[in-house]
């Protein structure tokens, strides 16, 4: 059996408004459960595909600067 992680996730996603983005995004972060990070995954995906290449800068700018 063969299961779609990311089709799954984004049929679920698909329509969400800012308010909820943000809330799937707190609500994950608080929680902290594993089965948390594939769509967190694919949301940041979907922001990599709509970021232009500054913002994409950005963004690892300020991921490499947290890990730090």
């Amino acid at each position: 059996m063969s299961i779609n992680l990311r089709g799954a996730i984004m049929a679920n996603i698909q329509g969400s408004s800012e308010q909820e983005v943000e809330a799937t995004i707190v609500d994950a972060l608080e929680k902290g459960e594993e089965k948390m990070l594939p769509g967190l995954g694919i949301l940041f995906e979907v922001y990599w595909k709509e970021a232009n290449e500054s913002q994409r800068e950005e963004l690892c700018q300020q991921i490499s600067q947290g890990l730090q």
